[in-house]
């Protein structure tokens, strides 16, 4: 095997980094994850995912974590309504909607994202994961890498893969190539116990989805399995909006009065969100890979995930292309099928970057049809 007595570093302890780290350790590979988190509690997880058959469920399924991951789906969070800005319900799948059907290949089981990482946390052997490890540089030691971190750790790894999200240390070893700004903004916001703390929508989402369209602008919402509510505010806004608004993210009311202004024809009903959430609030400017990027292969350090692929959240892949990168990646290089690491990494970048570009195309074309003036039209004929 390619990674026989070899050393393998992951930096970061996201979907993508943890899945191919369990399945590295399947086929008894040398694997550490650095991840900067204190520790296993750290994290606040955003909305639930919902992992493709093709993508995110068959690393599960690799992973050997099937039954873990069926026993603690969310049942019926896929459930979608769509609403206009004045919160009316012009689409609903709430009767039709499958429960469970894992033989369907168009069933999207959603998960919630604390859950998930807690099943791939409890799949590794102890010390696996290495908390409190923020990346600062890396430099060339014999045939690997020297690797420092923040808290004054080094450590060599003879193959290093990044899993460090949009903004990535790793990717500037790799190619100089950036991601661009979509163009959109998120406004996220989190809303712990909602059935008490916001009953009016509460009622309405019943455990799923509400995506609402009005003046070019969104708010997507979805029941996380803690039973808080994550919501997002959605609208076209300058890449630098998030540092020259002038909000106190902390300030809901601050918050408030600027949701009223920016949209204006939005109604109060919508107000209980920004009065109840669990400041700060997080800006995110979303960005997106180029779709025609490419770079050299080096022979010992790759990138998975949004280091790789950032892409807009508006076709569900991000954390699917992700899982899938782990699948192919561990694939390559625990296989036969390569004479050289250099050669699997090589297959699995160029192999990678073509599926990520068209999954990141549809994303693009997608925030563009739900930011429209016709959006609430469009959205209804494709959910039709």
């Amino acid at each position: 095997m390619l990674l026989e007595n070899k050393q393998v570093a992951i930096i970061g302890g996201g979907p993508g980094g943890l899945t191919l780290a369990r399945l590295l350790l399947l086929q008894n590979v040398d694997v550490k994850v650095y991840e900067r988190d204190l520790n296993k509690n750290a994290r606040v997880q955003g909305s639930p995912l919902d992992l493709h058959d093709d993508s995110g469920l068959a690393a599960i399924r690799k992973a050997n974590l099937f039954e873990e991951f069926r026993t603690n789906f969310m049942p019926g969070a896929d459930k979608t309504l769509i609403l206009d800005e004045q919160a009316k319900v012009f689409y609903s799948d709430h009767e039709t909607n499958l429960k469970e059907d894992f033989d369907n290949a168009y069933f999207r089981p959603e998960i919630d994202r604390g859950v998930l990482r807690k099943i791939l946390l409890e799949s590794l052997q102890p010390e696996t994961v290495v908390w409190d490890s923020h990346f600062i540089s890396m430099e060339p030691q014999n045939e690997g890498w020297l690797l420092h971190f923040k808290n004054g750790l080094s450590v060599y790894a003879d193959i290093v893969i990044g899993s460090d999200g949009t903004n990535s240390k790793i990717r500037p070893y790799i190619t100089d190539i950036k991601p661009f700004y979509s163009g959109i903004t998120m406004l996220e916001g989190n809303i712990y116990d909602s059935e008490k703390a916001a009953p009016q929508l509460h009622s309405v989402i019943k455990g799923g989805k509400i995506m609402a369209f009005g003046n070019e602008k969104n708010i997507l919402m979805g029941q996380k399995g803690d039973g808080a509510l994550g919501f997002y505010a959605s609208f076209k806004a300058d890449e630098n909006w998030s540092i020259y608004s002038g909000l106190d993210y902390a300030d809901k009311e601050q918050v408030l009065e600027w949701f009223k202004k920016a949209y204006p024809e939005w109604s109060t009903v919508w107000h209980e969100l920004f009065e109840n959430v669990s400041v700060p609030f997080i800006p995110r400017a979303i960005n997106c890979i180029r779709l025609d990027q490419t770079w050299e292969t080096l022979p010992n350090v790759t990138i998975i995930g949004d280091a790789a692929h950032v892409m807009p959240p508006f076709a569900g892949e991000g954390a699917n292309m992700a899982m899938l990168d782990a699948l192919e990646l561990s694939e390559n290089l625990t296989s036969d099928q390569f004479a050289t690491i250099h050669e699997a990494l090589a297959n699995y970048e160029s192999n990678m970057r073509e599926r990520a570009s068209k999954a990141a195309e549809e994303s693009l074309e997608n925030g563009e049809k739900m930011h429209s003036k016709d959006s609430l039209k469009t959205m209804l004929e494709f959910f039709s």
